[in-house]
């Protein structure tokens, strides 16, 4: 295993053939009825019986996506809410998705300056190291809000680095009112997410954040799928920057879309999907072919979506 993120990841990338990520996003009313109905786990309204459930449903999908995907992105929201029990069960997850041999996102989009950065960051990016903790891991990387400027992003990098890790910045959202902010030009035109993916790339770009093997940094962007079209040039702008691409299925950004801020052999960015594969089983497309098998549902939509993007590379070749 390489100590670089950006060479990690790049290598896992060649080894499955896909830059697919698929995002764990559980919410409980959404999974199987095998799951929910389970005499075991079917009240949500008991901490510990739901927390049961979503780790159940999570860890089963995690197992079914490791043989095709290179990461999985678990989004840190879905469990907070479920408090002290969500918040083991996130760890837990992590600790189950590194045994696959997965990267790991980390979605848990912190931000703020000096100690209080450098708290948040030994939190959630660096490898535990509290006696008889030794064993447990965070995140491969995780994402920053980077509203903070440098002095906000910094000591996360530097956390990551330490423990061969990354995180990518977010820096355009993909939701359709982030633009009302975040393309609000300054008096010579500039965007201000163009001026903050400038300063994360100025960053990003210092040597000791600079992978050997691929030459590409830990730190990296978060840029919305759905914004290719005015966004895609950040790709050829900032050629070291790996990018975390959201927004295709479910948020409407489609395979051609997120491709464009891939390399030309498919590296240098991830594109996870969560909706459109967790909840496959709910769509007629795969329910009408494998009932109520919701693991092979799960299978085969995380299969078309692969085929999907990959077909979307060689096109754009």
């Amino acid at each position: 295993m390489t100590a670089h993120f950006a060479d990690r990841l790049a290598d896992a990338i060649k080894i499955k053939g896909n830059c697919v990520c698929v995002g764990i996003d559980p919410v409980y009313s959404k999974l199987p009825k095998a799951i929910i109905e389970h005499k075991d786990l079917n009240d949500e309204t008991d901490l510990p019986v739901a927390m049961d459930a979503i780790f159940e449903f999570c860890t089963r999908v995690m197992r079914v996506v490791a043989p095709l995907v290179p990461a999985v992105k678990i989004n840190s929201g879905f469990f907070e809410r479920y408090y002290w029990e969500g918040v083991e069960n996130y760890y837990s997850l992590v600790q189950e998705a590194e045994a696959l041999g997965l990267e790991i996102i980390g979605d848990v989009k912190r931000g703020d300056i000096g100690s209080t950065a450098e708290a948040y960051a030994a939190g959630h990016i660096r490898n535990c190291e509290f006696l008889d903790m030794e064993h447990i891991v965070a995140p491969d990387a995780i994402t920053v809000n980077g509203f903070a400027g440098v002095d906000g992003i910094r000591p996360f990098a530097d956390a990551a680095l330490a423990d061969g890790k990354g995180i990518y910045v977010w820096v355009r959202a993909s939701n359709p009112s982030a633009g009302i902010i975040q393309d609000f030009a300054d008096a010579n035109g500039k965007k201000y997410y163009e001026h903050l993916a400038e300063q994360v790339a100025t960053l990003a770009c210092e040597k000791q954040y600079i992978g050997a093997v691929t030459g590409m940094s830990n730190i990296g962007m978060v840029i919305g799928g759905t914004t290719a079209e005015q966004t895609q040039n950040l790709r050829d702008q900032y050629p070291h920057i790996n990018f975390l691409v959201p927004g295709f299925g479910a948020q409407g950004a489609d395979a051609q879309s997120c491709v464009k801020f891939c390399k030309a052999d498919g590296t240098g960015a991830l594109i996870p999907a969560s909706r459109s594969i967790l909840y496959a089983f709910d769509n007629p497309v795969y329910k009408d072919q494998f009932g109520e098998e919701w693991e092979k549902c799960i299978e085969q939509a995380t299969v078309d979506m692969i085929a999907q993007v990959n077909q979307a590379l060689a096109e754009r070749a």
